[in-house]
């Protein structure tokens, strides 16, 4: 756990879908400031609810209903009114979905959605947030930025879109920013690319880092800390480090052992 005074303090959290049995169930974890933690898990291990439980993003249409404590910075985002919550969102707390096409915009140039929360949670002017747009894109590898920043998502690569969501989850300099499986639908190498552009932002903007995967391998030299969860509880929690070289749980031996290695290699090779 992480010491008092934690970015992030998250207190026997709860989730459940109406009536049916909970798919998170009682989870609690810390973040401090500037940490890189990992949440790793099969498909349907509630990894992606408990990171969305942090911004209370449910499902649309969905009877989610959330239980326990998630406090930041003294604040329990549950006990907050969804006008006080978006004071948080994407200013304090961001977030970074696996599908960039369903969470941009399609009929909106990617610098107005940028533009947009610039000017919402800054308040910039029009000529100040345009400015920052492009920056951002030049941040995030978006060639010719001043080119691009009028053009559309289906104009964009999957790995550009990407960028752009990244781009503009961080234009608010956030504390926290929640990457939820960034990579599943990238390839290898812009998978590669994506996960060192998120490196470099954090150590740049000195975010902490909360990065949900399924995969071991993907969060592997990306986090101090790790949590393995199975069925909506965490299993195993500790430093890396320690859970990849003597992993205590069955599960989480399972997920090491689906890992690809070259032979002879060990972690980092």
């Amino acid at each position: 756990m992480a010491e008092a005074g934690s970015l992030l303090e998250v207190r026997g959290l709860t989730a459940t879908f109406g009536r049916a049995a909970p798919v998170v169930k009682g989870v609690s974890f810390d973040i401090a400031a500037g940490e890189a933690v990992g949440f790793v898990g099969e498909s349907g291990s509630g990894k992606s609810v408990t990171a969305r439980a942090v911004l209370r993003l449910a499902p649309e249409g969905s009877p989610l209903v959330w239980g326990g404590r998630i406090v930041y910075r003294g604040r329990d985002l549950l006990g907050l009114s969804e006008r006080e919550l978006g004071d948080v969102r994407g200013r304090r707390i961001a977030m970074v979905f696996q599908d960039p096409m369903s969470s941009l915009n399609p009929v909106m140039s990617v610098g107005a959605q940028i533009d947009d929360m610039l000017r919402r949670h800054l308040g910039l002017s029009a000529r100040a947030a345009r400015r920052r747009t492009i920056e951002l894109l030049g941040l995030v590898g978006i060639r010719e930025p001043g080119l691009r920043v009028d053009d559309h998502p289906h104009q964009f690569s999957g790995g550009m879109r990407q960028r752009v969501m990244i781009a503009m989850a961080v234009s608010c300099e956030p504390d926290l920013l929640i990457a939820d499986e960034p990579t599943t639908a990238l390839d290898v190498t812009v998978q590669a690319q994506i996960l060192r552009l998120l490196m470099r932002l954090r150590r740049e903007l000195g975010m902490a880092l909360m990065l949900i995967t399924h995969d071991f391998g993907v969060i592997a030299g990306m986090v101090e800390r790790v949590h393995v969860m199975q069925e909506g509880e965490i299993v195993e929690a500790g430093e890396i480090d320690q859970v990849f070289a003597a992993p205590a749980h069955p599960y989480t031996r399972a997920l090491l052992a689906a890992v690809p290695r070259l032979e002879g290699a060990g972690r980092g090779a």
